[in-house]
Order: structure tokens, then sequence, then C-alpha cells
């Protein structure tokens, strides 16, 4: 009888362990699946939020500017330029005033793969972009100097030190991206036919208040969008590159995406490879060396491959330009571009699943 309660007694202990374990475990799936779904809204917000930012910011300094007669050149070559870069510049600066230098990388790498892969594959499909000459001869080039730059930079190919893109690293890149500009200076000056800077018109206080609250947005947006972004890294127990080079890099790059799909619906794409091609130079020359400036990055040579991607894309499109449709990415090659991006993504994630 003493054997049977004790048997009982211990049946009944057990179970109760075991359903104590599985209510244990279930409520921490449950709390896992929320903070992951809190994590991914605060994320989109904090991309909507920076990209907004960065639109009012850029419609009331150019309103500003053109208040007291800056000219429509400086205009574009300086906040219409700035603006596009901004969303991939401040989640950048962000991420590296707080160490997090696989995100200051990938989405640099990554916004630059999406604009020369995604964006001109799915636009080039939608219709064939016609490329201007200086983007052939003079731009593309400058693209990949940009690429190989960095590359013997991060690498240290110039020091024996540990991989790292120091400030000095930074100085040189802000210097580069000087020249770029320089160069974008007297190529519009020459531009027989300079396109006129569309600007909004409103009063003093409504520009002050549009840069005021698009500054707002970038700072909190960036922030939303790199907090959440870890967050959403350690909870599926991802890289901060693979969350950098896929989430984040493809949020920033909507402005890009959203613009040169509208230019392609609308047949009018005779600048669309000339202002991706820009995007991927601002984006090493500006926003890594501004990275860089705020604590040096330390480089995590998994990203050579990367680099070696984009350099190859970037060689790819120099050489369609001679290939079918001269001076002309046509919809086969854009094919081309849009199956490596996937392919490759695919790959990345595979790796991390």
């Amino acid at each position: 009888m003493l054997q049977n309660r004790k048997y009982v007694f211990g049946h009944t202990f057990w179970q109760f362990t075991g359903l104590f374990v599985f209510l244990h475990v279930e409520k921490s799936i449950f709390t896992k699946n929320i903070l992951m779904l809190v994590n991914s809204l605060l994320l989109v917000l904090g991309l909507t939020v920076l990209i907004k930012g960065a639109d009012w910011m850029v419609r009331g300094a150019s309103a500003l500017a053109k208040k007291y007669h800056v000219s429509d050149l400086v205009i574009g070559l300086t906040i219409v330029a700035f603006g596009t870069s901004a969303p991939e510049l401040v989640v950048n600066v962000i991420a590296s005033s707080q160490d997090f230098n696989d995100i200051v990388l990938g989405n640099v790498l990554g916004s630059n793969i999406a604009n020369l892969f995604l964006i001109l594959g799915i636009t080039g499909i939608i219709y064939p972009l016609v490329v201007q000459s200086s983007t052939t001869w003079k731009e593309i080039p400058i693209s990949l100097l940009a690429v190989v730059l960095l590359f013997l930079l991060a690498n240290n190919f110039f020091v024996y030190e540990n991989p790292l893109i120091s400030r000095l690293d930074g100085l040189l890149l802000l210097l580069m991206f000087g020249l770029f500009l320089f160069y974008v200076y007297r190529l519009s000056k020459t531009d027989t036919a300079p396109k006129e800077v569309v600007v909004s018109e409103m009063s003093l206080f409504k520009m002050i208040a549009f840069i005021v609250i698009g500054l707002a947005g970038l700072v909190l947006g960036g922030r939303l969008v790199v907090n959440n972004a870890v967050k959403i890294a350690t909870i599926l127990g991802l890289s901060e590159k693979i969350i950098g080079f896929t989430i984040v890099a493809i949020g920033t790059s909507l402005p890009e995406l959203a613009t040169s799909v509208v230019a392609a619906l609308k047949k009018n794409t005779n600048i669309a490879v000339g202002n991706i091609i820009g995007s991927n130079i601002f984006n090493i020359f500006l926003v890594i060396a501004t990275s860089a400036l705020v604590s040096p990055v330390v480089y995590n040579p998994v990203f050579n491959p990367d680099m070696y991607l984009l350099a190859g894309g970037t060689v790819f499109l120099f050489i369609a330009m001679f290939t079918g449709g001269k001076k002309k990415l046509d919809r086969w090659e854009a094919i081309i571009l849009l199956l490596v991006y996937l392919g490759y993504t695919a790959m990345l994630v595979a790796k991390e699943i």
C-alpha cells in the first residue's frame, strides 16, 4: 500500500513537473514571437520615419535655399544629393557610434548590391535603360574605383595591421568624395540642358518646420532601425551582417527603387543608371567615410565576397554598354542582374539558417 502511494505520488510529481516545463517552454516561445513581432513593427516604423524624414528635410532645405537665390545646380549637388544618401548615412552613423560594425558594412555593401543588381534589374526588365556617355566612360569606372579602394583600405593592404577602416582611411574616402562632387559640378556646368530642381513654395516657418521635423525623423528613424535590427538578429540567431545586408539595406534603398520603377513605367529612364551609380559612389565615399570618422570600423573579411560581387557587377554593367543595344542595359542583361541578386541573397540566408 505504501509502495503504491509512493508510486502515485512520484508519478503525479513528474506529471506536474512535465506540465510546468511544457508551459514554461510555451511561454518562452510565445514571448519570443511577441518580441519578434514588436521589433519587426518598430523596424518598419523606423524605416518609414527615416525615409519620410529625409524627404521632408530635403523639401524644407531646398525651399529655403531657393528663397535665398541659391542656384538649382548647387541645390541639386548638395541638398538633394545628400537627401538620397541620408537614410544610409544616419543608420551608419548611429551603428558606428554603437560599434555595430557589421551593420555599418552590411548596410552600405547591401545597399550598393541592391542598387546595382535588384533595382537596375527590376527597372531594366520593365523598360531597357539608356545610359549617358559620361556614365559609361567616367561614372561606372569611378564606381569600380570606389569598390577597389574600399577593399584595399579595409583589408589594410597599405599597412600591416588588423583589418580596419581607420579615421585616416575615412579622411581619404572623404577627399575622394570631394573630388567626385567637383567632377559632378564640372559635368553639370557643361550640360547643355540642365534640369531645373523642383522646389515647393512654402512660408519661412514651414521651411524651418520641415527641416527640423525631417532631421528629427532621421535621427529617430535611424535609432529605431539600428536597435530593432540588432534585436531581430539576436532573436533569430542571425548575424548582424545578414540583417544589415538584407532588411536594413533594402529598406534604406526603397526611395531609389520607387523612383526608378516609376521612371521605368513612364519610359523616362535615361538618367536612371547614372543616379544608381552616383548613389553607390556616395555610399562608399561619403557614408563609409563618415562612419569611420565617427568611430573606426573593424572590418570582417567575411565581407570580401560581397566586394567581389559588387566589383564584378560593376564590370558586367560596363561591358553591357557595348553588347546588344549600344549604351543600353537590355532586358536580358537586366534579368541576369536580378537573378544573380536573388541567388546570392538566398545563398547568404541559407548559410545563416
